[in-house]
């Protein structure tokens, strides 16, 4: 983000560059929100979304990691958000441990064990109806 305060490096490329380092770091998907007077007078915001996540529920204060920074600028003072979802990891070196409750697992099939039925044909008797 010194680029940017700088004025070396175009707002837009510079967080195209941030989403594709955090991603390519190993985490599930990735947020960043910039507002403030970008080129124009009038003030805006931008959102530049990556990947998959989660913006809602018990889940986010575990997988979520989130931080705000403002830059002071020339025409005023820009806004960062980044947001970043981690990934489940269960020895708990870089994530949480509890999945997300809608992961599922599929796991490899089991080897069948090869049988031969033997199929025997047994004489049926069969009785005639009786009519009375």
């Amino acid at each position: 983000m010194n680029w940017l305060k700088m004025g070396i490096l175009e707002w837009r490329r510079a967080c195209y560059g941030i989403l594709r380092f955090i991603i390519e770091s190993g985490t599930k998907g990735c947020e960043v929100i910039i507002s403030g007077k970008l080129r124009a007078q009038r003030a805006k915001s931008l959102k530049f979304k990556d990947g998959y996540m989660i913006s809602f529920g018990q889940h986010v204060k575990e997988y979520i990691d989130s931080v705000v920074r403002h830059v002071l600028l020339r025409q005023g003072a820009l806004g960062i958000k980044v947001k970043i979802m981690l990934d489940w990891d269960p020895k708990e070196k870089q994530g949480p441990t509890t999945p997300l409750p809608d992961l599922v697992i599929i796991h490899p099939p089991k080897e069948e064990e090869k049988y031969m039925r033997l199929l025997v044909a047994s004489p049926v008797e069969i009785e005639p109806p009786v009519v009375v």
